[in-house]
């Protein structure tokens, strides 16, 4: 079902989970959609974290070169001390309880974000949250979040880091020295959100979490609609097993890149459309969509 390719042609196929500058990408919505025309995706869905702002810029891109654009979001939450993301597609980005809902979110990654800059300075490392922003080069719109990777492009400028993924084995990742994870929402509850914005909840890249009892415990207990079996971190042998989890709990397989563009020249998870799936999952995807409604 995967196909990885480098700049030949994806007529056909789409990449379902990509980021903007909304969240945590470098790239505005517009240039996500560019990208995935020129290397001839038919589709690409815009996830970013506990944000739907910037898919309408991508939906006029996307009209304009003439390839789909799935509305989507990426919800963080929590379950047995671990992060769990869920990915949400075809939602009403326009309900104002949803839209609520993500506020209260991003409310959440803000003050994870202070938290984990107080234990850097804690640390040594004399680091505020106004350097970040004045890193970004832009300023901040009110329903757009900074995430990790945006801290840790101000840790390599200070030269605490050497690079983006030294950034997260040393401070950012789970475990590391700065690692802050804030109470969160379920798996369940990130679902039903979804659901209630009449889309289809999937969950995200599952081989992250280094648990499939965990996995299997969230499929069982929520109304996920699907299982990213194809992701840029999975190896050959995770695909193969979600495929099969997914069969096994009557799941949609999806798969996307988690393209967020590229920081000191490395592309942190994969490039827009390393990782697609055949676009006939997102008739799929409407039709859970319209099922859940």
């Amino acid at each position: 079902m995967l196909k990885e390719t480098g700049r030949t042609g994806l007529q056909g196929y789409a990449d379902l989970h990509t980021h903007t500058q909304a969240s945590d990408g470098m790239q505005p919505p517009a240039e996500n959609v560019r990208i995935a025309f020129d290397k001839g995706l038919s589709a690409v869905a815009i996830t970013d974290h506990d944000t739907v702002s910037g898919v309408a810029e991508a939906l006029e891109a996307g009209r304009k070169y003439g390839i789909t654009v799935v509305p989507g979001v990426e919800i963080s939450t929590r379950a047995e001390g671990k992060e769990i993301h869920v990915l949400g597609y075809y939602i009403d980005t326009e309900q104002e309880l949803f839209l609520s809902r993500l506020a209260a979110q991003r409310d959440t990654r803000a003050a994870r974000n202070e938290a984990i800059l107080a234990r850097l300075r804690e640390l040594g490392i004399e680091i505020t949250l106004e350097q970040v922003l004045a890193n970004l080069g832009r300023a901040l719109k009110p329903d757009e979040s900074i995430g990790r990777p945006h801290i840790a492009d101000e840790l390599v400028r200070l030269g605490a880091a050497a690079d983006m993924r030294d950034a997260f084995d040393k401070y950012l990742a789970e475990g590391a020295a700065a690692y802050v994870s804030p109470p969160r929402i379920t798996p369940e509850e990130a679902c039903k959100w979804i659901i209630e914005a009449g889309g289809a909840p999937v969950l995200a890249h599952p081989g992250i979490y280094g648990d499939d009892e965990l996995v299997r415990g969230i499929i069982a207990r929520s109304g996920l609609r699907g299982i990213e079996a194809h992701h840029s971190d999975h190896s050959p042998q995770d695909a193969a097993r979600y495929i099969v989890m997914a069969e096994q709990y009557g799941l949609l397989v999806t798969g996307g890149s988690d393209f967020h563009g590229a920081r000191q020249d490395v592309i942190f998870h994969g490039d827009l459309g390393s990782v697609s799936v055949p676009a006939d999952v997102l008739k799929q995807l409407r039709d859970a969509a319209d099922n859940r409604r």
